[in-house]
């Protein structure tokens, strides 16, 4: 299994970051405030408005080292990275079974059962937890909803019925999500979700995870030889990561809802870390970045058991184990791409 490298996450505003010798520099206002060496990278995040310089975008691109923009309230703007490696066999087969709807279907009904599955799982979860603290008859039912729904998904016949079933398990499993914030709650309310921009703290956590997650699972498939731009669900459209976007489904509850509940639970995020626009969106404060990050770091070295490698892996190669999975599937080394059952 593939080694778990860092990410660098850069998530001061002003600051220019450039290269020196084989280290990355962090420079604020003509002072190297900080310094990393390359070796321990596997990738860059940038909150920067300054910019980075060519010299280390192009060792980046040397050392496969995946360089990830973002807006300093989050919101993607680019991705660097180097050479297309891989068999182009591999990225051939891909694009042949895009263009086929059965084929599609095939792979992107495992896709929506991982997601309604592990949504299922984690109000279960907190069904035998906070027996006395959740209104367990509710989400007894939402659960019983979510398993008649896996049945119709095994029989789903066309894309868009699937999308329809997708959209209504969303809508089920958000639906009992405020009740699963256990502390802080007049503060970190939640009444549905929404984004650009999110309108509540709770929404500005998710979208937050959101795009650290897709940015993990997009280097992933470049890493093992798919293209990140070329799905079976999401249909292709220019700067969209389609396969990220198909593949994220199965990991949003595992990964991204089960730690933002935790930092909420936990009070390791606070009412006063939000700042509130005048347009009503509502953004993390800088302090309250950097504290999410670290805990993100911290909970993708926790290991686990795979569902179906059945071996001890990290939260963080994850995204690196399922995009194997499919490669694997697409070359036909497997008779199906192994959904990530949450347990």
């Amino acid at each position: 299994m593939r080694q778990l490298l860092n990410t660098l996450f850069i998530t001061k505003p002003n600051v220019y970051i450039g290269l020196d010798g084989e280290n990355v520099t962090i420079r604020e206002d003509e002072n190297i405030i900080a310094r990393y060496p390359l070796h321990n990278l596997e990738g860059i995040v940038c909150f920067s408005n300054l910019g980075m310089s060519p010299a280390l975008m192009g060792k980046c691109v040397e050392k496969n080292i995946s360089v990830c923009f973002l807006t300093p309230s989050g919101r993607f703007r680019a991705r660097v990275v180097g050479e297309v490696r891989g068999n182009v066999l591999l990225r051939k087969k891909q694009y042949r079974l895009a263009e086929n709807e059965n084929e599609c279907l095939m792979i992107a009904r495992n896709f929506i059962l991982g997601k309604v599955y592990n949504e299922k799982w984690q109000l279960e979860r907190y069904i035998r937890q906070y027996q006395l603290r959740i209104p367990v008859e509710e989400m007894e039912e939402a659960s019983s909803r979510l398993s008649d729904l896996l049945e119709e998904i095994m029989m789903c016949e066309n894309l868009d019925q699937l999308r329809g079933y997708e959209g209504s398990s969303q809508a089920i499993y958000f639906g009992k999500w405020d009740h699963m914030i256990l502390n802080q709650k007049e503060a970190f309310y939640f009444h549905g979700r929404n984004k650009r921009p999110p309108e509540d703290r709770v929404n500005s956590l998710l979208s937050f995870a959101y795009t650290l997650l897709s940015n993990d699972i997009t280097a992933a498939l470049e890493t093992v030889g798919l293209d990140p731009y070329v799905g079976f669900m999401h249909q292709d459209r220019p700067g969209r990561v389609s396969l990220s976007n198909d593949l994220i489904e199965e990991l949003r509850t595992p990964i991204a809802d089960r730690f933002v509940l935790s930092l909420i639970n936990l009070q390791q995020i606070h009412e006063d870390d939000f700042e509130i626009n005048e347009n009503k969106s509502v953004l993390i404060k800088d302090n309250a970045r950097r504290t999410f990050i670290s805990e993100w770091q911290k909970n993708k070295q926790v290991e686990i058991m795979h569902p179906y490698l059945d071996e001890k892996i990290s939260w963080g190669l994850v995204p690196y184990a399922q995009a194997i999975l499919l490669a694997r599937y697409l070359r036909g080394d497997i008779d199906q791409y192994p959904t990530f059952f949450w347990k």
